[in-house]
């Protein structure tokens, strides 16, 4: 599913991002959805921060699956000057343990001599400002469950020669991987205007059959799971997504089932693991490879062919 949502405050926080760097950053916080941590994660992100160290911050982990956030954070602390952590933005004790990650990863900075610069970055919605205030213990940073919320910087300071440098949250012009899009869209990532809703509850609803089937059966009372479009209609029965004649509106069933998956009511669900993730990236770089040749080819041979032409004007001469 293409995906086209890049607002032009995500331009400016790009270009934000690469000054932040370059008057000094000490520490890279990205704060990741824990139901599809890869997905969540930017790889433009990772481009203008190299070379600094990372702490993977999985929040929502009350709403992700246990077992796979075990998983995504054994892959993350695996990486080199990478830490990652679990935790729920609004529980303050494990969020003063993202402070502790920080000045582990950056131990020679941290006084007012040597301040310890922390950015902290992520996707739209994926609860950055409830962080934020979580930590500060006010509410310093607006907050809502619609993406975009943040347009500028802000600075705080969490503790004595501890600066927290929050962004606006920010995609990338181009997800690459269809999945992600997929799983972004279904998660609240992206405005609600950039992607088909039913289209995204039908890919939802493939995951969950595959992944949680027993969840969606428990949820809306279904005694089988058939197709995913008999699924989604079947859904629509059960929360009275009908218009007059009986027929099932497929878009007011859509959205209930994501609302649903969004709040949890689905239990706790993963969209994705580790070993998937790394697949789909496979899989989008070869695409990528194939569409540069096909497109090198293309170039190659118009050139050929204006050369000929140009060849035939001059022998006519």
């Amino acid at each position: 599913m293409p995906i086209n949502w890049f607002p032009g405050h995500m331009n400016s926080t790009r270009q934000a991002i690469k000054d932040r760097v370059q008057a000094g950053l000490d520490v890279v916080i990205e704060l990741l959805d824990a139901r599809l941590p890869g997905s969540s994660s930017n790889p433009m992100l990772a481009a203008l921060t190299t070379g600094r160290p990372s702490l993977k911050v999985l929040n929502k982990q009350d709403l992700a699956d246990p077992a796979q956030t075990d998983a995504w954070l054994a892959f993350y602390n695996a990486q080199p000057h990478t830490r990652a952590i679990a935790l729920d933005a609004g529980e303050k004790a494990p969020a003063r343990a993202l402070i502790k990650a920080c000045r582990e990863l950056a131990p020679l900075r941290g006084d007012m001599h040597k301040p310890l610069r922390v950015m902290i970055c992520g996707i739209p919605n994926v609860g950055k400002s409830t962080l934020i205030n979580t930590l500060v213990g006010r509410k310093a940073a607006k907050t809502g469950d619609e993406p975009g919320i943040t347009k500028l910087e802000q600075k705080f300071v969490l503790e004595h020669g501890f600066y927290l440098f929050d962004t606006p949250g920010m995609l990338w012009p181009r997800i690459a991987i269809e999945q992600s899009g997929y799983h972004l869209a279904a998660s609240g990532a992206i405005g609600r205007n950039a992607f088909d809703e039913e289209e995204v509850a039908l890919e939802l609803i493939a995951v969950l059959k595959r992944r949680y089937p027993e969840r969606l059966q428990a949820r809306y009372g279904l005694a089988e799971l058939g197709a995913d479009d008999s699924v989604l209609e079947a859904i629509g029965v059960k929360r009275g997504a009908k218009i007059r004649g009986g027929a099932v509106q497929m878009h007011k069933a859509a959205e209930a089932l994501l609302v649903d998956y969004r709040q949890g009511l689905l239990g706790r669900i993963t969209l994705e693991t580790p070993e998937e993730m790394a697949a789909w990236r496979r899989e989008a770089a070869e695409a990528q490879d194939r569409k540069a040749a096909e497109q090198e080819a293309a170039r190659a041979a118009d050139k050929e062919r204006r050369s000929g032409k140009r060849s035939a004007a001059s022998g006519d001469a």
